[in-house]
């Protein structure tokens, strides 16, 4: 299961069943609830890509730029990108006006470019149309859309992709839009399956999907009483009883919650890439050893009685970037 790789699309680019997430690299305590110093974020980034799973996602606006600027760091130290490393990141709005038509697209690819030390990248994706001021000017023929599709025809990337978060916004550009990928995030964990419908669609059009934030912003990897927030905000105990009851099956037989959400995300036969967010070069290995983990059969049987919730987990939350 974790050497199998997927082509995305008719793209040709083959990625592994694992990827690494960025944005809390980038040092976003809104999102996250703590500050990654730049020193640690350098020397997980150097771990990732000396690792062999050296697939890194990333986005123009994860922690201002500042998650593209320390992989860019690290690119620069290591004299380039190493050969069969993957780089992914994220065309995004104006974070100030809400803008997304061909030309901001454009300015983002190039700050990104020259920010990373990189020509192209091997992976591109629109990034939050949901939050973007208009979904119209982003389909328009001189929006962020079409201009996506011309830069895979420059060479500019190898696949193109849709990355978001609100499910009714990508349902419809996912069929419209010939995509090689998509980026779903919190909507397919073991506690929510709001992404289902929507894997399925993708699945029928050939679209590759890639599963991010299978820990629900880290309470499925570090549980409810180290880190009691749910999907980037602090949670109640409805958000958290879920958890809770996962964690008691996953005490009696001996797993890692970790372990079981990681691999729930990357035994999903429609699932190409699960997506893992981590801050420590210690969390790479620690995610390697929860992908090959023993589970039970006892504890899939277990987890397949539990009625999952099918509601957006981020409907609550007060967007705040960084």
């Amino acid at each position: 299961m974790i050497d199998k790789k997927t082509i995305l699309g008719n793209s040709g680019l083959a990625i592994p069943t694992l990827c690494f997430g960025t944005s809390g690299l980038g040092d976003m305590p809104n999102t996250y609830g703590y500050n990654t110093p730049e020193d640690r974020a350098y020397a997980t980034i150097d771990y990732i890509l000396n690792s062999d799973y050296p697939f890194l996602d990333t986005s123009r606006n994860y922690g201002d730029g500042r998650s593209e600027e320390r992989i860019g760091h690290v690119i620069k130290a290591m004299g380039g990108l190493p050969e069969g490393a993957i780089l992914a990141t994220k065309l995004d709005r104006d974070m100030q006006t809400g803008r997304f038509d061909a030309a901001r697209a454009r300015e983002s690819l190039e700050q990104s470019l020259e920010t990373m030390n990189v020509s192209r990248v091997d992976l591109l994706h629109l990034h939050d149309p949901e939050h973007a001021a208009s979904v119209d000017e982003i389909t328009s023929a001189n929006g962020a859309l079409p201009e996506l599709f011309k830069m895979k025809e420059e060479g500019l990337c190898q696949a193109i992709g849709l990355a978001a978060g609100n499910v009714d916004v990508m349902m419809p550009l996912l069929r419209d839009w010939d995509f090689d990928a998509l980026i779903s995030h919190n909507r397919y964990t073991l506690v929510n399956h709001n992404a289902n419908e929507m894997f399925n669609l993708a699945t029928a059009r050939g679209i590759s999907i890639l599963n991010a934030a299978p820990y629900a912003g880290g309470v499925l990897a570090k549980g409810t009483v180290e880190h009691p927030r749910y999907v980037y905000q602090k949670a109640s105990d409805n958000m958290l009883d879920p958890v809770r009851h996962i964690e008691a099956l996953c005490a009696e037989h001996m797993v890692p919650i970790g372990a079981l959400a990681l691999q729930f995300s990357m035994k999903d036969p429609r699932i190409a890439s699960t997506i893992c967010g981590v801050t420590h070069p210690e969390r790479v290995d620690q995610t390697l050893g929860w992908a090959q983990a023993d589970i039970p059969d006892a504890l899939w049987l277990e987890l397949a009685t539990l009625i999952p919730s099918y509601d957006d987990p981020e409907a609550s939350r007060v967007y705040k970037p960084g």
